[in-house]
């Protein structure tokens, strides 16, 4: 691809970032799920359609946690004041799975988020997936600190038994079965996105099988219009945990059901392209 500037980031801020072609007001931060992955393929996308784009790495770098375990919410803040050092007076975060997590978490520390897209995403705070700063993993801790202090998050329910989906491990139930079975931490741990400023989107699959995201967004979008804000949902029934943009082929994960099939997750990859371009 030819007209970016493309530079790896080592800093006190981690990725890759790719200068937009036409409306470099914009800045987009991209956010991968649990994978740790530097997206840089989806940064080049929304550099293509004009914007600045960072593809943010905020776990397993230099001197940050090797896992999600009480990351720092100041990690993204820190990604904001870069694109706005950068020119960018627009700011959009892009997060999968757990950095949809992130992104809603970000939205309501730092009012200068101005857009959310949050694909597959939670309604609450969970514990940690991998060990912290430390180097350790357990006991469970949260995913996420801000301020020095962890923030509330729904623990494991360890009598949970594994169910299994075209021969790997579906995780759906076990998200529901904590939030039931632990009422009043779920409802400590509520990612409470009423308070958020920014303009929230929500992409969702009805047929994730890693965690309910259907289930959450429901949650998310009744919380914004409760309380007089909006949201917007993109959902398609068949569709997975994965959501492919145009010309994405992200594979599968080999460790974990997604749900979905190809068809479906590009379906609604596509509707929220869509909606993301009207965004931008």
């Amino acid at each position: 691809m030819t007209g970016h500037d493309i530079e790896q980031l080592t800093g006190e801020v981690r990725g890759t970032f790719v200068g937009g072609v036409s409306d470099r007001e914009t800045g987009v931060i991209i956010l991968a799920g649990s994978s740790g992955r530097i997206d840089t393929g989806r940064a080049r996308l929304f550099a293509e359609a004009g914007t600045n784009a960072l593809a943010l790495q905020w776990f397993g770098g230099e001197n940050q946690p090797a896992g999600i375990c009480e990351v720092e919410l100041e990690t993204f803040v820190r990604a904001t004041d870069l694109m706005i050092s950068r020119g960018c007076r627009r700011i959009v975060f892009i997060g999968t799975s757990k950095g949809a997590e992130a992104a809603l978490l970000t939205s309501i520390v730092d009012e200068r988020v101005n857009a959310v897209v949050a694909i597959s995403p939670t309604s609450v705070v969970w514990g940690n997936i991998g060990s912290g700063i430390d180097g350790i993993a357990w006991p469970e801790r949260s995913s996420w600190s801000f301020g020095g202090a962890p923030i509330e998050f729904v623990p494991a329910d360890t009598s949970w038994t594994n169910e299994y989906r075209d021969g790997l491990v579906s995780y759906r139930s076990f998200f529901l079965r904590c939030l039931t079975s632990n009422p009043e931490a779920s409802k400590r741990a509520r990612i409470a996105i009423e308070t958020s400023s920014a303009d929230i989107i929500l992409v969702a699959g009805g047929d994730d099988a890693l965690w309910p995201s259907d289930v959450f967004a429901s949650h998310l979008l009744e919380s914004r219009r409760t309380h007089g804000k909006h949201a917007t949902l993109i959902f398609n029934q068949e569709a997975g945990h994965r959501v492919l943009f145009p010309g994405e082929t992200t594979p599968r994960s080999k460790l974990h059901a997604h749900g979905g099939n190809d068809e479906a997750d590009r379906m609604l990859g596509l509707e929220a392209w869509q909606a993301l371009q009207k965004l931008l």
